[in-house]
């Protein structure tokens, strides 16, 4: 015969409605059901023996949560706080492994370019910082303020004494402003580039497509068809894609595809129109805007820095091209990527939008600010 317990549950019925929704909750935590349901059973005078049964759960259990319930509610049904197990390593320690993590290991004379989770462990046991840690430590206290030394990426540091001005004035193009007036109805802003060296790879055999837990599978040999050059014509504000394919790049296809362009309204009869390239050999120097404006009077040609064709929207046009046209495709010979390119083409304007382009003159500024806090190159200070 079971002993009677001296705690007597009184159940609200607010907390009965909580209790129960508890107790048939199909999502809860397992133990918030059961704690629930212990309760439940103390309100209608099960002994804890009775309880202990019908929930699964020992005698001691069933008496814990009647007694918590009792003394505090439903508060009490709530896990204490535990302390957990004493920190093996003092904040120093952590504070260490991390400022190391941040320092290439060339300055540690240590012959590694990067260092991995693995690699820091073993660091910090050279060096004293402790005298045993693993490399799952090391990476927990890296995860937790996102510091990933194994990963890189690649940049270049700007080398043109102008780059400032030069990349402000296209940064401000795209804002509709050019030497600090806004531009007119008939004025237009042209994004324009190369890409060369496209591939007309043949599969040597036919693919897969999608399936039911199933990527789409692309057979890795193939057979060289031959290389081509797609060239771009992006107008910025309309984002309308003109295009152009030629066996390669240079002086005379660029001019085709601005005669395309150009020949065409608005364009034809605009007032302005500008075009910006980067300094690739189809397009550099005086002479090309020399060139543009002989045959095209309302045409400028816009130069971006050197080494700045992240600031060129047709890369991104062209980023979208390489993804969806051409990798992973199969090609039977050059007319078939010629065609894709132009009915892509099609399909793009069809529903195109303008670029959400955020970066301006004023983050451009702060750019330039936090890279000569690094070093001082010689460059002309940014135009107003």
């Amino acid at each position: 015969m079971s002993r009677r317990s001296p705690f007597e549950v009184q159940l609200p019925e607010a907390d009965r409605t909580i209790l129960e929704q508890r107790a048939s909750s199909r999502t809860a935590a397992h133990r918030d059901v059961v704690r629930a349901r212990v309760v439940l059973l103390a309100a209608d005078g099960a002994a804890n023996v009775e309880i202990a049964r019908r929930v699964g759960v020992c005698v001691d259990v069933a008496s814990k949560w009647r007694k918590r319930f009792c003394v505090e509610g439903l508060a009490g049904l709530r896990d204490r706080e535990r302390s957990g197990r004493p920190r093996r390593f003092g904040s120093e320690v952590v504070a260490g492994v991390k400022a190391m993590a941040c320092e290439p290991p060339e300055s540690r004379k240590v012959a590694l370019t990067r260092w991995s989770s693995l690699e820091l462990a073993a660091q910090a046991v050279e060096e004293g910082l402790v005298e045993a840690i693993s490399s799952s430590t090391v990476r927990r206290w890296l995860h937790a303020d996102a510091i990933k030394p194994w990963r890189y990426r690649s940049w270049i540091f700007p080398r043109d004494p102008h780059f400032a001005a030069k990349a402000a004035r296209v940064l401000d193009l795209y804002q509709r402003v050019v030497d600090g007036e806004p531009l007119g109805p008939d004025d237009y802003v042209i994004s324009a580039d190369e890409k060369s060296q496209l591939q007309a790879l043949s599969r040597r055999h036919p693919g897969l497509g999608a399936a039911p837990g199933r990527l789409r599978r692309v057979e890795f040999e193939y057979r060289r068809g031959g290389t081509l050059a797609y060239l771009g014509a992006y107008d910025v504000h309309a984002a309308r894609l003109h295009g152009s394919v030629a066996e390669k790049t240079g002086i005379v296809p660029f001019m085709s595809l601005a005669e395309k362009v150009m020949s065409l309204e608005p364009y034809k009869s605009a007032r302005r129109v500008y075009w910006i390239v980067d300094n690739g050999s189809s397009h550099n120097g005086q002479r090309s805007i020399e060139r543009m404006r002989a045959a095209w009077p309302n045409a400028h040609l816009v130069h971006l820095p050197v080494h700045a064709s992240w600031l060129n929207q047709i890369e991104v046009v062209f980023s979208i091209i390489q993804r969806k046209v051409v990798k992973s495709a199969d090609f039977a010979d050059l007319a078939a990527l010629a065609d894709r390119l132009s009915r892509f083409e099609e399909r793009y304007n069809a529903s195109s939008r303008p670029f959400d382009w955020r970066f301006t003159t004023k983050d451009l500024a702060g750019l330039l600010e936090r890279l000569d806090a690094r070093t001082e190159p010689v460059r002309a200070p940014l135009a107003a």
